[in-house]
Parts: C-alpha cells; structure tokens; sequence
C-alpha cells in the first residue's frame, strides 16, 4: 500500500510538473514591452516549443490566423526543398530558328524561361558565354524571349502599395533576366566634393541625372536624405531618366540602392546586347515576345545553381521575387516541361497535397504568392511551429535551417542581438509589412537545448515590437 501510494504521489508530482512547463503566459518581461508599445496581447500570436518536447512551453494567441508577412518563405522553401530536392535546377533553353553556318545564324535566337529565379547579372552572362561556346557569333535575325511557360494573371506592380519601380514588388516571369534591376551605387568622393553615381547595368535606355550633393554630418538614414525619381519619356515609355536629388554624407560610405524600370523585353534586349558585343558576338536584330515553334531542337540548355543556393537568397535576404517563382515551380515538380504551364491553382494544390502527407492540417492556411508580401497570407504561430518541427525532422533539414539568417552574423539578423548571448546561436526568418511583424526558427540556449520560437504580430503598432520580439529570444534562452 505504502508503494502504490508512493507511485501515485510521484506520478501527481510528474504531472503538475509538466503542467507547470506548458503555459498560456507570456514572460512577463515580453507582457511590459507589448505593453509599452502600446501592442495588446489579443494582436500578437506566441509558439514556442522545444525539439523533442510533447508539448510547447508557451502558446499565446497560438491558433489565431495571422499574416506572417515574409515568415511565410518558411513554408515555401521547406516544401521546394522536399518536393523539388535540393539539387533541384531550373532550365532555361536556347534554340536557333533557322540555319546555322560558320557560326552565323540566319535566323532568330529563342530563349524560353522556366522560372529560374536565379538568372542575375552573373548567371545571364554565364548563359551567353556558354551560347558563345557552341560556336555561335552572329545572330542575323531578332532575339525571341518565351514567357509563356507562366499562366498568371498580368498584375500590377503597383497594386500592393502604390511602389511599381521598388524591387520587391517585381511580378513573376517564366523569363527573368537579373530581375530586371538596375542597382544604383553612391559613392562620396571628399576630394571632389561630390557624389558619384555608377549604374550596374546601365541599358542604353536608361539616363542618370546627379544633383547630389555631399555632406560631412552622420549618416543616419541615408535613404531620406535624397530622393530618387524615375521619368519615363513621353514618347517611349521605356526610356527613363533615373533623377537623384538631396543630399549623401561621405559618412556614409558606397551605399546602394535597386530600381526595377524597364519592360522585360527592353530590358533583356538591351543586356542581351551588350554581354553578347562583350563576348564578341554580332546581333542585327530586336526583341519579340512569342512562343517557340514546335520541332525545334534546342541549341543549349542552361542549368540554373541549386535550389540548396537559391533558397538561401530568398530566406538569408528575403528574395520576394525569387520565392514566387519558386512556389510557382512547386505545382509543375521537378520536370518542369512536362507539366507546363505554371499557375498558382497547381502550385496551391500541391502545397495542400504535400501538408497532408505529412499529416499537417492547417485549415486556416491562406497562400496568396508564397513570399509573404501579401495582405491575404495567413497560418498560425501554432502551425509555423508545427511546420518547423517537422522540417527538423526532415532529410532537407540541414539545407533548409543553414538558409536562415543567423543572429548578428548575417541577412537579415545581422544587425540584431549583436549584443546578447544569442549572438550565433538563432537561425531565424524575420517579416515585415505596414502593421505586421513576424519572426520564427530555431534557437539553441544556454543549455544546449534546440528551442522553435514563433512570434507574429498584426496590429497598427506593430513596428515597435521588435524588444518585445528579442526580449522572448533572450528569454528563452536563459531559462533553466
């Protein structure tokens, strides 16, 4: 009798223990910082839970939808990573329509894109040095870009937030060539007294207008020290005159800053040409968006990095674009021709089919693009944690957790906890919208412990949230 009396007593003790780990609560100290910025705790959603672990250790306001501005690239990049596998490339395929003598093609060039979303500067140049090796040197006739392996609706760019030239709102395209961006570089030059600005690439459409001027005071926030204004031409709405006005401290160092401009034929057309001239190569001809003749044999097949690279640009840097192209690619699979064309019904079915063979049912779920840059997205603190557990516990896990900015080293941590204790130590996807803050991964703490935190907030104050957010992170980390 004394035994089992012992043993009930043990397994009473045992059961209020672990009732004691499990809370609703928020530390208190995140309870101030909320409180502080005037955030109330019905705006924010809470999961946190430790790897191996039965059940979290806090869930506030864990079941409620949320909008998990860029967090939701989690989800995107887990399921390329197994439904795709990180080797996976995309193609990109040239083909000569017409004869090719001596090197001369009498005829047209055709480029038909599959979605790379990795066919930069770099990558585009590789692809052309790589025509240039199959002997081609002369291109007589027009140069042909294939879009059509997308079926999307034709968006505008501006819709989102009335920014139609900012990078992230760029829309995606089955060939996109260096995200259509032309980086601005400012750099101060004391000795002159002056701002110099260098165009990378500079299209022959594009003109630069530098009314800057330098200045010796801190740096600050450089961006709203100037402006920079694109003009289209009244004639040719693809001719722009990229003004620069106000003033850039030489405290400041080289700074850059991305516009995307012109239309996607204008703009490949014109970095076409001069990469091809670049490498020797002669073109007579212009640009015409169609589609590839049936028949053709292609010229060249390019190979896009891995989607192991590609998803650390798109989660290290939060890459919208490039995640939008890759959620389009989940819907094809990994033969992308063979069921061509892409479109986001496909893409969200095979989303929904891939959660359900993992026994993840998130009902609530909403996936608008798959970046996160959107007012519709929604998922749960408790289902971002449930995804992150198991991708854990996937094969794909050290790909999928080595994408994920790290804590005051790099992307878009590298800035923050630079000094705390958790400096290295959390690997975490950070989102931002008008009214939504987001940040959830994976933290090791002080004992050794593999911790998923998930944090979302939705709410008009939700730019001040940042301490409450990292005052969880150093929380978790001490706790015994």
């Amino acid at each position: 009798m004394i035994r089992i009396c012992l043993y009930l007593s043990l397994l009473i003790l045992l059961s209020a223990l672990s009732v004691s780990v499990f809370s609703n609560e928020l530390p208190l100290t995140v309870k101030q910082k909320l409180l502080q910025a005037a955030i109330p705790e019905s705006a924010i959603g809470v999961y946190v839970q430790e790897i191996g672990a039965n059940q979290p250790i806090v869930a506030a306001n864990a079941d409620v939808a949320m909008n998990p501005a860029s967090v939701m690239k989690l989800l995107t990049t887990y399921a390329g990573l197994e439904l795709l596998g990180p080797a996976y490339t995309w193609p990109t395929i040239l083909y000569a329509n017409g004869k090719v003598t001596d090197g001369v093609l009498d005829g047209d060039l055709i480029i038909k894109g599959y979605g790379d979303p990795k066919l930069d500067l770099e990558n585009f140049w590789l692809l052309i040095h790589r025509l240039r090796q199959t002997g081609l040197h002369e291109i007589q006739g027009n140069l042909v870009l294939d879009h059509s392996h997308y079926d999307i609706p034709n968006d505008d760019p501006g819709e989102f937030d009335g920014q139609p030239y900012r990078t992230y709102n760029i829309l995606p395209e089955a060939l996109l060539v260096n995200y259509r961006t032309s980086t601005i570089h400012l750099f101060p030059q004391p000795e002159k007294n002056s701002v110099r600005v260098a165009v990378d690439p500079l299209p022959e459409s594009l003109q630069v207008q530098n009314n800057l001027k330098l200045t010796q005071g801190a740096c600050g926030d450089w961006r709203n020290s100037l402006s920079i204004d694109a003009i289209a031409d009244k004639e040719d709405k693809n001719n722009f005159t990229v003004v620069l006005n106000g003033s850039f401290s030489k405290q400041c160092g080289k700074q850059s800053y991305m516009l995307s401009l012109q239309d996607s034929a204008i703009y490949t057309r014109d970095l076409f040409k001069r990469l091809w001239a670049q490498q020797g190569g002669l073109f007579h001809g212009d640009v015409i968006v169609s589609g590839t003749p049936k028949g053709l044999s292609p010229l060249k097949i390019y190979q896009s990095p891995p989607l192991a690279d590609v998803i650390r640009g798109i989660n290290k840097f939060s890459n919208n674009i490039a995640a939008r192209q890759l959620y389009l690619t989940l819907g094809t699979g990994e033969v992308v021709s063979n069921n061509s064309p892409a479109t986001l019904a496909k893409s969200d079915a095979a989303i929904r089919q891939w959660l359900a063979t993992k026994r993840l049912n998130f009902p609530e779920l909403v996936v608008e693009n798959g970046s996160g840059l959107s007012r519709k997205e929604r998922i749960s603190a408790r289902h971002m944690g449930q995804l992150l557990l198991a991708a854990f516990k996937s094969p794909v896990m050290p790909e999928f957790i080595s994408s994920l900015p790290i804590a005051a080293v790099d992307g878009t941590l590298k800035n923050r906890f630079t000094d705390t204790p958790v400096k290295g130590l959390a690997h975490m996807k950070t989102g931002a919208l008008n009214d939504v803050r987001a940040l959830a991964g994976y933290l090791l703490d002080k004992m050794g412990r593999r911790v998923i935190v998930v944090f979302f907030v939705n709410h008009d104050q939700a730019g001040q949230s940042r301490v409450a957010m990292d005052m969880l992170v150093q929380w978790v980390y001490n706790r015994q």
